[in-house]
């Protein structure tokens, strides 16, 4: 179990770091500010702890603060819809399953 979910957070940096690089490359101080995962589950859930962990150890590498905002409803609609409307810049990221992926096709009105 550990060994997973190490694998996990090592994915979840990995995809951090890639979806951010379009914006790094655009940006030469990227990251010149606190940076945010939004998790849209209630806190104390696997994707939240595993979005914790990351911003732990995430902090660190690239000297600025990660921090994790849960915003939980709708089947994890409500947390995308935030990440969604947030400016396109790098700096507000959605910290979800692959689940996610469906909501449309679940959810017409998206």
């Amino acid at each position: 179990m550990i060994r997973t979910i190490k694998r996990g957070v090592a994915t979840l940096a990995a995809a951090s770091l890639l979806s951010a690089a379009g914006a790094a490359l655009a940006e030469s101080s990227y990251p010149s500010r606190p940076i945010q995962f939004v998790v849209p589950f209630a806190p104390g859930g696997t994707t939240s702890i595993l979005a914790r962990a990351l911003a732990d150890r995430l902090g660190p590498v690239i000297g600025q603060s990660v921090v994790v905002m849960n915003r939980p409803g709708a089947g994890g609609n409500i947390g995308a819809e935030v990440v969604a409307r947030a400016e396109p810049d790098g700096y507000t990221m959605l910290m979800g399953p692959i689940g996610l992926a469906i909501n449309p096709a679940l959810y017409p009105k998206l």
